[in-house]
């Protein structure tokens, strides 16, 4: 316990800036109760790096500047067990008594408390760790990088931490089960699936308050936003499908079906396509948007999360079956190679840093 909560105090974080990188891209894979992040070099496809010390992580983000990762535990401590982190050395009681007061929530719920881990790309050292209300699925950062987004689905709602202050500003209920987040490009509006209600939420971030409510199809988890971002498209688990959903009018106008278990979900360079990984029917379905018109290629076992590498024309799908990752070709969507990790990746992202 105490060598998790161990933590080190650093300067607040620099945000909002944009930083001009000339490192190599990577991609980082948390791994669950592998208890590490994984760091795999582009370039090569080669594990180059291990991020240790985020237990249990599913969510996982990055800054806009590639500086930070953001990862949420996916495990939780029951109410009334709410252990603290150690005090590092130099920091005084009092100090550390602030930094980690207990969120207040909007209103009470019975669940435990869990940790949103910060971590520097640089060192791949843990730097902060902020408590938040209940196991974390998954993790979105707001494109200006001064909020991250935690959802809990057994608190049926998210957290919102400043990055800037280490510390929660609001709790927000969305519905039952809340799976997804994702920010807008302008970063004034958030979309949370809830897995539960069949239901897509959209909250203000200005008011972080829920406004609309969205129907899908059944049990949906992972959505993207299109590039223009006025479309939502939504995996429904329960109906094997992604739903279409124009964020304007606020409800499903198509439906695209893509086989049993639909899990990750992304959208390529263009824009034009939808990449959506089939666990139960072993395989990678290429949507295209504008006609409707599907392709597939076999993925065995079970792939899982599905990330692409914005400019460089390659999806990055995990197993949830084996500790193994895809790298596909997105021009010809075929297998380029395999890489062997040390667990099952959940939530991955790709950063030029």
């Amino acid at each position: 316990m105490n060598k998790y909560f161990a933590e080190t105090m650093v300067p607040v974080l620099t945000l909002g800036v944009t930083v001009s990188v000339t490192a190599a891209p990577s991609v980082y894979i948390p791994l669950g109760d592998a208890n590490q992040v994984q760091v795999i070099d582009v370039e090569s496809s080669r594990v180059v790096g291990v991020l240790e010390g985020v237990e249990n992580a599913h969510g996982l983000a990055i800054t806009p500047d590639g500086r930070f990762l953001v990862a949420g535990s996916y495990n939780e401590l029951p109410p009334g067990m709410e252990d603290a982190p150690s005090r590092p050395e130099g920091v005084s009681e009092a100090e550390h008594e602030k930094h980690h007061a207990k969120p207040k929530p909007s209103a009470p719920v019975e669940v435990g408390t869990s940790y949103v881990s910060v971590a520097d790309t640089d060192t791949r050292k843990v730097i902060r760790r902020v408590a938040v209300r209940g196991a974390v699925h998954h993790v979105a950062i707001s494109p200006d990088g001064r909020f991250a987004v935690t959802t809990h689905p057994g608190a049926g709602g998210i957290s919102a931490v400043a990055l800037d202050a280490y510390s929660v500003i609001r709790s927000v209920s969305t519905g039952t089960a809340p799976n997804y987040a994702v920010f807008a490009a302008d970063g004034r509006s958030l979309f949370v699936s809830n897995s539960g209600d069949n239901t897509v939420s959209e909250i203000a971030v200005a008011t972080w308050k829920v406004t609309r409510n969205f129907a899908t199809g059944g049990s949906p988890e992972h959505l993207v936003l299109s590039k223009d971002n006025r479309t939502l498209y939504v995996n429904n688990v329960a109906d094997g499908t992604v739903s279409v959903i124009p964020v304007e009018e606020g409800r499903a106008t198509r439906t695209f079906e893509v086989g049993s278990m639909p899990h990750g979900i992304d959208i390529s360079d263009d824009g034009r396509t939808l990449f959506v990984s089939s666990q139960g029917d072993n395989k990678l379905v290429a949507i295209d948007i504008a006609s409707g018109g599907i392709r597939t290629l076999p993925l065995a076992p079970a792939p899982y999360h599905v990330t692409t590498m914005k400019g460089g024309a390659i999806i990055y799908v995990s197993s949830r079956a084996e500790n193994r990752l895809w790298i596909i070709d997105q021009n010809t969507f075929s297998v380029k190679g395999e890489v062997a990790i040390g667990g099952i990746g959940h939530q991955m992202v790709v950063a030029a840093r």
